[in-house]
């Protein structure tokens, strides 16, 4: 379950416009981030909305921040680096993994994307409808509680999916939710090692990789390795 508050970080006032500037001038754009839909929603989106009060101040910051539950917000450069890599396209289907509260969803919502987000923590699951209220402009995504390994397969097939978080191993059944062309992201993270950005996209059936830079992120727990995994 996660924890609503964090003592030790303190409840302070802060400009987050300002942040949220200093984010994407300071730490995305001259990080080779250059797609104008992800700049724009991630510089129209508050990051700290989908935090508790406690956590707020580190919405901005160059790293992930723990939500409780074994998940966290991935770091601001982390995400971009993921969502860029896919090159998503407005009207596109996707699913967000393993969501948290919600905020890469509301990214790809702001860019277009058509999303379905899945969570298994009721409460992260829940706060995130409020949240989606912030930038959205009416395209909301749809949060569902439930297991993230198994995807949703009544909404397949996604041009899209995204697991917020590192895993040993993808369950082979996400890749049959991908469409034809679909890319799946995630930071795939060897025993021991360290993380680095996997897409997998889908040609003729079956699934190609392509290796992204090295990411830091949760290992989730849900994707822990059993039989019928990739990789």
């Amino acid at each position: 379950m996660a924890q609503s508050l964090v003592a030790d970080v303190p409840a302070i006032e802060e400009d987050f416009p300002r942040a949220r500037r200093f984010m994407v001038d300071g730490q995305l754009t001259p990080n080779g981030i250059t797609d104008p839909l992800l700049l724009g929603a991630m510089g129209e989106i508050p990051r700290e909305a989908f935090l508790p009060p406690a956590l707020r101040p580190r919405a901005y910051a160059d790293e992930a921040v723990p939500l409780g539950g074994g998940r966290a917000m991935l770091a601001p450069m982390v995400l971009a680096k993921m969502i860029q890599l896919a090159l998503p396209q407005p009207g596109e289907r996707a699913l967000v993994l393993a969501a948290g509260s919600g905020y890469g969803a509301a990214v790809l919502a702001r860019m277009g994307l058509k999303v379905t987000a899945v969570e298994s923590d009721a409460a992260l699951a829940g706060p995130s409808e409020r949240a989606f209220g912030f930038g959205l402009h009416g395209n909301r995504p749809t949060m569902v509680n439930a297991d993230p390994r198994g995807g949703v397969p009544s909404g397949a097939p996604y041009r899209l999916i995204l697991i917020e978080g590192a895993v040993e191993a993808v369950p082979a059944a996400l890749g049959s939710q991908l469409g034809e062309g679909g890319r799946l992201l995630v930071i795939r993270r060897e025993p021991g090692g360290t993380g680095r950005i996997l897409m997998l996209r889908k040609l003729g059936g079956g699934l190609t990789e392509v290796a992204g830079p090295d990411a830091a992120g949760p290992l989730l727990a849900d994707f822990a390795p059993a039989p019928g995994f990739v990789f």
